[in-house]
């Protein structure tokens, strides 16, 4: 019998210990000698504390910011732990009550702007972590932002344009905005 385990548990052993230990530990090396930001989280630092990463959304509500998209972590939004999309489709009427508080909480925020509001402002990422919005999603809130600071609208609005990325290569994905990096961007604007 042990002849014909020890095959077994030879190959079990070997292809543990590549599997297991030598391949992750090589696209670990690999991965920190190319890309260590990336690596390491993406994450953004301030005065050596990491404030954020570009990769995961924070919760903005203070009007003087951007509002980033919607999070349907529960009970922390943009807990990583409790990542995932919540399945309810476009007729639940849970999903809808929800959305109709979203569109009253940015009404609230900024009456005077009756712009049809963005989908990405109401609705929540797959992922429920999406640290970016559309432009047309922080073009929208331009004029709370702008108020809420005491700013010119045109300057924040140039800020806003400024911070879109492009599409990856030129036809992958969409133009989006990270709500993070522009925030900073927006503090920086007053120092």
């Amino acid at each position: 019998m042990w002849k014909e385990l020890r095959p077994a548990i030879i190959i079990f052993l070997v292809l543990s210990l590549i599997t297991g230990i030598v391949y992750p530990a090589l696209v670990t090396g690999i991965a920190q000698g190319l890309f260590p930001n990336r690596a390491n989280g993406s994450l953004l630092v301030r005065g050596g504390k990491a404030i954020g990463s570009r990769l995961i959304g924070q919760a903005f509500s203070d009007p003087r910011y951007f509002w980033g998209r919607p999070s349907d972590t529960s009970p922390i939004p943009y807990d990583a732990t409790a990542s995932g999309g919540s399945n309810l489709g476009p007729t639940n009427p849970a999903l809808i009550d929800a959305v109709k508080s979203r569109i009253a909480t940015l009404r609230a925020a900024d009456p005077g702007n009756d712009l049809p509001i963005p989908v990405d402002l109401v609705t929540a990422s797959g992922s429920g972590l999406d640290p970016d919005i559309s432009p047309a999603a922080a073009l929208y809130q331009v004029p709370r932002v702008a108020r809420a600071r005491g700013l010119d609208p045109a300057s924040v609005a140039r800020l806003v344009r400024a911070h879109v990325t492009s599409r990856q290569f030129g036809l992958l994905g969409e133009p989006r905005v990270n709500v993070l990096e522009l925030n900073l961007a927006l503090d920086a604007l007053r120092k």
